[in-house]
């Protein structure tokens, strides 16, 4: 009788509410687990046994999805970051989070098509010195525009003097002999080690993970401060660091031919004697991508570390993170 009256007074669905949050917890501790952190007690307790052993990925997961581009005229670096799959058998959904370069160049098509994205926020990561040059976003109406600018160390602005000086000696005592290499390894490092850089990185992240999507972030040609929180994203949400690599690298291929062209017209405009002293501060690379990795690890001691300490994000966070972005 008493059990039978307790059944009756428990309030409906608070098993399956139970379980979905348990849920969440074991699929966020199996991707801690792999992603190579330390999980949190209350994680520990969540998973099962053996956990990081039975959500290792067959070879199929470590497989990324295809890549969607989002095709405009007036952007080439647009994309959906859904479609990859996580350690733990989910996907990452798609329609939620768009990453992408400049959109003050969007033409009215563009604006069709990005209005049918059904954006609620854009995030533009440029500085102010980016926008006073390439021009503020073109939007649809709808999104709200929110300026969290994240520093490129004075890489923009170096950039418009060097060239601007059309001088190929000082160019090639800026840009060459490995200096514009090592420039893009400091910047990428800044991305871990800068208070200002990690709160707009960590902005962004909270936003999603309390619902205020689909949201777009962007920089200016979407590789960088772009690719670095798409890469953090992807993996917190346990996306494989292959997968999560392959959609970072993957800027080279959309970018390659809009940035030949502009080296060309450089060269033709006798502005650089040598355009390719650019190609490095063009691509993306994998040793940019391990400076900032590596003082990750160096500053707090994992991925995991790095996301509750060095962006402040909690197990509540990351947990909302995947019940909103992953199925």
């Amino acid at each position: 009788m008493s059990r039978a009256r307790t059944r009756a007074t428990r309030p409906a669905g608070s098993g399956a509410a139970r379980r979905r949050s348990r849920n969440r917890l074991v699929a966020l501790a199996a991707a801690v687990l792999l992603a190579g952190g330390t999980l949190p007690a209350a994680a520990a307790q969540a998973a099962p046994a053996g956990v990081g052993a039975a959500h290792r990925a067959p070879s199929s997961a470590a497989v990324p999805a295809s890549i969607r581009q989002v095709p405009l005229q007036g952007a080439v670096n647009v994309r959906d970051l859904g479609g990859y799959r996580t350690y733990t058998g989910g996907t990452v959904r798609q329609g939620r989070v768009f990453r992408g370069d400049a959109l003050s160049k969007l033409t009215d098509a563009d604006l069709t098509v990005v209005a049918g994205l059904g954006l609620r926020k854009a995030v533009d990561f440029r500085i102010p010195l980016e926008v006073q040059y390439d021009g503020a976003d073109r939007l649809p109406a709808g999104p709200a525009v929110v300026a969290r600018p994240v520093s490129d160390l004075g890489l923009f602005g170096t950039l418009i003097t060097v060239i601007s000086s059309g001088d190929p000696a000082r160019q090639e005592a800026i840009l060459g002999g490995g200096r514009a290499e090592a420039y893009m390894r400091d910047i990428y490092r800044t991305f871990v080690t800068d208070p200002a850089n990690r709160a707009q990185f960590a902005a962004t992240l909270r936003e999603l993970a309390d619902g205020q999507g689909p949201l777009l972030y962007h920089c200016t040609s979407g590789k960088d401060r772009t690719g670095w929180l798409s890469y953090v994203l992807l993996r917190a949400l346990g996306v494989p660091v292959s997968s999560a690599e392959q959609d970072y690298l993957a800027s080279n291929t959309f970018r390659a031919a809009y940035d030949a062209r502009l080296r060309e017209g450089l060269k033709q405009s006798g502005r650089m004697r040598n355009p390719d002293l650019l190609i490095p501060l063009q691509e993306v690379r994998q040793d940019y991508l391990a400076a900032a990795t590596a003082r990750m690890e160096a500053d707090y001691g994992s991925f995991y570390g790095y996301l509750t300490q060095g962006l402040g994000l909690d197990l509540g966070v990351l947990s909302r993170l995947q019940d909103r972005l992953v199925r």
